[in-house]
């Protein structure tokens, strides 16, 4: 067997092994655990048969039939059509490049700061404090 072909299966011994760890194992155990305790839940239930119920109504039926008559649809095609252009072509590209330069900008430092900054001032906020903007800040001017 030649190395490119050693490698991929000594990757996967590795992985198998490193799954079935002993903390992996019970981890895995908790989680379908608690997957099996939603399910047997009565909110568990009623979500299971209000999604049954929906799926088997007519409402259901007729929006599945009208997403598929879309998608088959000409108008559906040139949609997917011009969405695809506009994702892989120039203008597609230039929003990204923009984008990722506001991201990398000053602006965009700037942007982050002050939301660091808002987050910060509303975790060591009183209830009630500061202006309400709802009615253009002139409400409530309280310290």
């Amino acid at each position: 067997m030649t190395e490119y072909e050693q490698r991929p299966r000594s990757w996967w011994g590795w992985l198998a092994g490193w799954l079935r760890r002993p903390q992996r194992a019970e981890a895995a155990r908790k989680a379908r655990a608690a997957l099996q305790d939603l399910r047997d839940s009565d909110a568990g239930h009623r979500a299971e048969a209000a999604l049954r119920d929906l799926r088997n109504s007519e409402a259901g039926r007729k929006a599945k039939a009208a997403l598929q008559d879309l998608h088959d649809s000409d108008a559906g095609h040139r949609a997917e059509a011009a969405l695809r252009d506009l994702r892989n072509g120039e203008a597609g590209r230039k929003a990204r490049a923009a984008l990722q330069d506001l991201r990398e900008g000053e602006a965009g430092r700037k942007a982050r700061e002050v939301l660091r900054d808002l987050r910060q001032g509303q975790a060591g906020r009183t209830p009630g404090a500061g202006r309400d903007l709802r009615d253009g800040g002139e409400g409530r001017d309280e310290p």
